[in-house]
């Protein structure tokens, strides 16, 4: 039996369809709250207000707790005028749905919290508590930390801006305490014609040593480096560029070096916990009276046996007769240029977060920004905070991808 041929309707005809696309949302308009810093020794600010200026005039509500900048030496009549409202209720300006802090959230804040809110603020990972971040969980907070954002080049802007300031700063508290009026050795922090320069121990040669060293240099001090990386011992001198006297850490060639300097700078550090102490009392029982050890991993700890924790407001104690300055967090000393320095990463990643359609969005575009992350929605999403707290982890790619 012979197949009939299928009859083709004419009654009805093909049309390519056009290629749909992943369009962006349209950009959404962010209402930013800023609060006053009530943490130890916080004195500076998020944004300032030439970057509240700039949010606001793109269509953004800010609003500023009273006084938030007054650490910094702003007013709240500088906010004002560029739009930004002042509040006098802390619980109020945690009611934005996105909360900027130049500090990490302290317990004080957790009832404050709101559900599903934005919070951009650093993390101490080495002062975290279980409790703030299981609250936060609960409260389906996504949390992102400005320390660990990384720029298109894959730095960390904050860290380096932060670890500049506090580098810069170490030789002028250097000069100030080795001077007699502060019962320092009556030495002047350089090198004058004719008398041996003053000699200078960096421990740690990260962007703080890098620019302490940098610094002593341009001083005309006579510098030495140690550090427990090799690489980055070679790092330091490229970027110097000139050859600078360096050691891995050996104590006997450690111990020496410090028996013989006037200043002693620690900046070594782990990326989580506490930094590894390498320099013994019996180290520093040995060193000149009268020197001085600035330790700046006092945050985590310190690198130095004898060092304890000290404040702005008495910044020194005397332990074997040697000058000792363990104040944490030293750009907060420097506040008004701490705040700019994180105003200006701030600022355009908030229009980036609101050009892209919200924080949802911009973290399916930008895998700098998911980098920051480790709160998302109220999953925890960093790896270290769940094995240091026994919490449950949830990878952030899996959890983006989830939501598409």
């Amino acid at each position: 039996m012979a197949t009939s041929k299928p009859v083709i309707s004419t009654s009805f005809s093909y049309e390519t369809l056009e290629e749909t696309l992943d369009v962006k949302p349209q950009g959404t308009q962010l209402e930013i709250g800023i609060p006053k810093e009530i943490a130890f020794q916080e004195n500076r600010i998020a944004l300032t207000p030439d970057a509240v200026g700039v949010l606001v005039s793109n269509g953004h509500s800010v609003v500023v707790e009273h006084n938030a900048g007054e650490g910094s030496h702003y007013k709240d009549k500088d906010y004002s005028e560029v739009g930004a409202k002042i509040l006098y209720s802390r619980a109020d300006v945690f009611k934005a749905p996105v909360l900027v802090k130049s500090a990490p959230v302290v317990e004080e804040d957790l009832p404050l919290l709101q559900l599903n809110q934005t919070i951009i603020s650093p993390i101490h990972y080495s002062a975290l508590k279980s409790e703030i971040i299981q609250k936060m969980m609960e409260r389906k907070i996504t949390a992102l930390s400005f320390e660990n954002l990384k720029d298109d080049s894959g730095t960390y802007p904050i860290v380096r801006s932060m670890s500049e300031i506090a580098g810069g700063a170490l030789m002028l508290i250097a000069g100030q305490y080795l001077s007699s009026f502060n019962k320092g050795k009556g030495v002047l922090l350089g090198s004058i014609s004719g008398i041996p320069p003053t000699k200078v121990v960096v421990v740690g040669a990260g962007i703080v040593g890098e620019v302490a060293t940098r610094n002593a240099l341009a001083l005309g001090a006579s510098v030495k480096v140690f550090d427990n990386n090799v690489y980055r011992l070679k790092q330091l001198q490229n970027n110097l560029g000139q050859r600078v006297w360096t050691s891995v850490l050996e104590p006997k060639i450690l111990a020496k070096q410090l028996k013989t300097c006037e200043v002693a700078i620690g900046a070594l550090s782990n990326e989580y916990g506490r930094a590894p102490v390498v320099v013994t009392e019996q180290m520093v029982a040995a060193m000149r009276p009268g020197s001085i050890i600035i330790d700046v991993a006092i945050d985590r700890g310190g690198c130095f046996e004898t060092s304890e924790l000290t404040s702005h407001e008495n910044p020194t104690f005397l332990k074997h007769d040697v000058i000792h300055y363990c104040v944490p967090n030293i750009p907060s000393g420097f506040a008004r240029t701490a705040s700019q320095a994180i105003s200006n990463v701030l600022m355009p990643l908030l229009i980036q977060i609101s050009d892209e359609g919200g924080i949802d969005e911009i973290v399916w575009h930008n895998l700098n920004m998911r980098e920051g992350i480790y709160l998302f929605k109220g999953a925890l999403t960093d790896f270290y905070i769940s094995q240091k707290f026994d919490l449950k982890f949830t990878d952030l790619s899996l959890l983006i991808a989830s939501r598409r």
